[in-house]
């Protein structure tokens, strides 16, 4: 279990401004990934999806309780995703071979199917403004990336607390109609102009 009554700030000085905000364009990343459905490591750009929407969304650490509860989430959404030309892509500031020990060991991780960054420098955390300078690790950041390259809605959760993947998907849609949408919309609903 993550200690979460040691941590003190979401931002210390060190810390700095986040980067990453609506409505400016992502930090670009250049970073380690393990690809579970090829057993293999391979070399990831955020510039490499241009012309899709991408969803990266970071989680703390490899062999806790939280973290796989998402990551099977995320990754049973994945055609969800997929059917909305977006890329989903997780991130942590553990290594690659800790990625692949992780999958290996843990059953509900076995078939996944969407990338798991190493951001084992933090720059990636640290650019998107969800590391926990004192502790090493990401809060559970996630970000929705246009083509454009445009940040167009992020959520940072503390610790203990997973996310709603069917919530994300639902913003994803909002986003997607380029429409004003109403509070509670859901996909086929009215929006507002």
């Amino acid at each position: 279990m993550i200690p979460t009554e040691n941590i003190v700030s979401p931002r210390t000085e060190a810390a700095g401004f986040m980067s990453a905000s609506v409505g400016r364009l992502a930090p670009d990343f250049s970073v380690q990934a393990y690809d579970r459905t090829k057993d293999g490591f391979t070399h990831v750009n955020l510039s490499d999806y241009q012309g899709k929407w991408v969803c990266l969304y970071f989680y703390p650490l490899d062999f806790t309780f939280v973290c796989p509860t998402e990551i099977v989430a995320f990754n049973d959404a994945v055609g969800e995703f997929t059917n909305r030309n977006c890329v989903l892509l997780t991130a942590s500031t553990d290594s690659v071979f800790s990625h692949k020990g992780w999958c290996d060991s843990h059953p509900d991780l076995a078939n996944l199917k969407h990338l798991m960054l190493a951001d084992t420098n933090h720059k990636l955390s640290r650019d998107y403004g969800v590391l926990i300078e004192d502790a090493g690790i990401a809060y559970r950041g996630i970000f929705l990336i246009a083509p454009n390259g445009i940040v167009r809605w992020l959520a940072i959760h503390d610790l203990p607390v997973g996310r709603n993947v069917e919530e994300v998907l639902r913003v994803l849609d909002a986003l997607q109609t380029d429409k004003l949408v109403p509070c509670n919309w859901k996909k086929g609903g009215k929006t507002l102009n």
